[in-house]
């Protein structure tokens, strides 16, 4: 089994590296740029490539690439591309922990001279840019979509249950009891690539708790072992238990729809996840669309986090130029025209919303999040991009096991906070 796992381990690195190499030699010429993207659903691929024609009826001498992948696969390419110093020269990350090292290892360029400049970075949300600054300098721009996490239902199911949006965990509780007992399956989620069962842990954890746990056991001022994690931890295990999920969730992937499929047809009746969900619904189902609903993550009665508290980024993905790109400046210049007016309208259009100042949003789903947002007197960044590469990926293994009530909830905060602490002692 080892042999096994290790062949398929340098077989995955083999072909990584193989793209990696394909991706920097076609970057590698001043007049060629490559940029990756996870924009792969919806009208998102076309939105990227208006931008890029717009682009390129100004600079008919440049070329551009464009990449497009599903999430999970590029986390997986560009890991390999980073630890083989093979970059293309735009690529993003969801700031936090990986922008940091990137900025760090001088992987990526600072872009601050570039958005003083005419002062372009007044166009954007100050949320965003701050966002994408580490030690006083800006290495992420914007892009794409102000994404919150969020509670998304299907409304025809509540009102034929007569379930009203809960505002509490107790009446949270209510909804799923209620929705149990009715032979539909409270929470949508596929679970397989970890991340997304992240989400869950995040609110109950922030809304128990605040932010402040999570900072100070970043910063190692505070520990994991916080009593909000272990809260989150068997709250999580407390729903597993009453049947609250689908059936094999652990094993569900998100990227092939695993998650969405069951919302869609009726089987499921919320979904926690990322506002890019917007997208999807419209693009992948106009009359699941037409009856969907969103609502926050209900207030813990007996926590001490605000409730206005939102999950996410202003401005996911945050691009990046590579160090070893050529001509910077052009790139640059691509990203400005990625998010025009034009394109910025086509991401309405699409159910996202630019992270733009004075956008006027007019669809009410997305008019709700972004009130989300501008009530938000904080943003918790997504752990696993807050955190180190490396701590992150004890966080989403710990949380999946907590999900398979394979680790208890004390346990699984330990081992985070051991991987904290060891990964604090390698910076001193």
């Amino acid at each position: 089994m080892k042999r096994i796992l290790l062949i398929g381990l340098l077989v995955l690195l083999a072909t990584g590296m193989a793209f990696a190499r394909g991706a920097q030699s076609s970057g590698s010429s001043a007049n060629t740029l490559e940029i990756w993207s996870i924009q792969d659903t919806g009208d998102g691929p076309a939105t990227f490539q208006r931008a890029i024609d717009r682009f390129n009826r100004a600079n008919p001498d440049i070329k551009v690439n464009l990449v497009v992948m599903p999430n999970d696969t590029y986390k997986q390419r560009i890991a390999v591309a980073m630890a083989a110093g093979q970059t293309p020269d735009l690529f993003l990350s969801w700031s936090g922990g990986p922008m940091y090292e990137y900025a760090n290892n001088k992987q990526i360029i600072d872009l601050t001279p570039y958005m003083n400049a005419n002062n372009y970075k007044n166009r954007l949300m100050d949320a965003g840019v701050a966002q994408g600054t580490y030690n006083g300098k800006i290495y992420g721009f914007p892009l794409t979509n102000v994404s919150v996490c969020s509670v998304f239902y299907n409304k025809e199911i509540f009102q034929r249950l007569n379930l009203q949006v809960p505002t509490t965990m107790a009446q949270f509780e209510t909804v799923l009891d209620t929705l149990k007992k009715n032979n539909i399956t409270p929470f949508s989620l596929a679970n397989k690539t970890q991340w997304t069962g992240s989400m869950y842990f995040m609110f109950l954890a922030t809304r128990r708790g605040g932010t402040a746990p999570f900072i100070k056991g970043v910063d190692g001022s505070g520990s994991f072992t916080d009593p909000a994690f272990i809260y989150a931890g068997e709250k999580i295990q407390e729903w597993v238990n009453k049947g609250y999920f689908l059936p094999g969730f652990n094993g569900l992937d998100w990227d092939s729809g695993q998650a969405r499929a069951p919302m869609y047809r009726g089987e499921t009746a919320m979904l926690i996840m990322g506002s890019w969900f917007v997208s999807q619904a419209q693009g992948e189902s106009p009359e699941f669309f037409s009856k969907m609903g969103v609502f926050k993550f209900p207030r813990d009665e007996q926590g001490v986090g605000d409730p206005n508290t939102v999950v996410g980024t202003v401005g996911d993905n945050f691009y990046h130029i590579s160090a070893n790109s050529k001509n910077p400046a052009k790139a640059f210049e691509l990203l400005t025209y990625l998010i025009d007016d034009q394109a910025a309208q086509d991401m309405l259009n699409d159910g996202k919303i630019p992270p733009i100042k004075g956008v006027r949003i007019q669809d009410p789903l997305l008019a709700e999040l972004f009130t989300q947002v501008t009530a938000a007197p904080d943003i918790q960044l997504w752990y696993d991009q807050s955190l180190s590469p490396e701590v992150a990926e004890v966080h989403k293994v710990t949380s999946q096991e907590l999900f398979g009530l394979t680790m208890t909830p004390r346990d699984a905060a330990q081992k985070l906070q051991d991987a904290q602490a060891a990964y604090l002692r390698s910076k001193r």
